[in-house]
């Protein structure tokens, strides 16, 4: 099944970038400093964005591009770290992307609402069945992370560096392409969640179930 191909291929991926990070994590990290930490911070961040962009108007490009890739950097160490010190907690598997959401929000709302409403519009609504999904998923006790929301997230990041970096200029065609190619990542990672939970028995669906007996096999 391709689906099920494309996922071991990203999980692959994300072992390798899990193998390389451990090498640093396991001598030199803080003990002190929790993935659970990293990922407030990375909430902290995105507030911090919200109120500099929307409130104060603040648009110094340095120090708006310095905070969203500091938040980016926390969501590249927060699970690695859990994973490499055996702290991963069932509430940081449910805080780790709602605070992902909360980082790009501001960043997508500043850069595109004047030239790419459509775009915007289709990423946020995105967003909002993604969390709704995530939110029953969870509620399921099922805290397995979704490799194709964590792919979404690193190409939506990279973007949106890109976007800051050339504002207020328009930015390329291709990042805007790219922008509504990461889409599909979020509709395979909405449907991966439900078929998941379709072959876990929460969902009772004919065609959920019959989808869902095929995938990860």
């Amino acid at each position: 099944m391709f689906l099920n191909d494309l996922k071991i291929f990203l999980e692959k991926l994300d072992t390798y970038r899990d193998k390389v990070l451990f090498v640093f994590i396991k001598p030199f990290w803080p003990r002190k400093i929790s993935p659970n930490q990293l990922t407030y911070v990375r909430i902290a961040v995105s507030i911090v964005l919200f109120v500099l962009l929307f409130f104060l108007a603040i648009e110094n490009k340095t120090l708006i591009i310095s905070l969203f890739v500091f938040g980016a950097i926390t969501d590249l160490f927060d699970g690695s770290v859990a994973r490499c010190l055996n702290k991963e907690t069932e509430f940081g598997a449910m805080i780790d992307p709602l605070a992902d959401r909360i980082l790009i929000l501001p960043i997508a709302v500043y850069s595109l609402y004047q030239s790419q409403k459509w775009l915007l519009l289709f990423l946020l609504v995105a967003e909002v069945f993604n969390a709704i999904v995530a939110i029953f998923y969870k509620s399921k006790e099922v805290y397995k992370a979704n490799i194709f929301g964590k792919t979404r997230m690193v190409i939506l990041s990279v973007v949106f560096v890109v976007i800051l970096i050339v504002w207020p200029a328009s930015p390329p065609t291709f990042f805007i392409d790219v922008l509504w190619f990461s889409l599909l990542f979020s509709f395979l990672s909405i449907m991966t969640s439900i078929l998941e939970l379709g072959k876990k028995g929460f969902i009772k669906n004919k065609i959920i179930n019959k989808h869902a007996s095929k995938y990860e096999k």
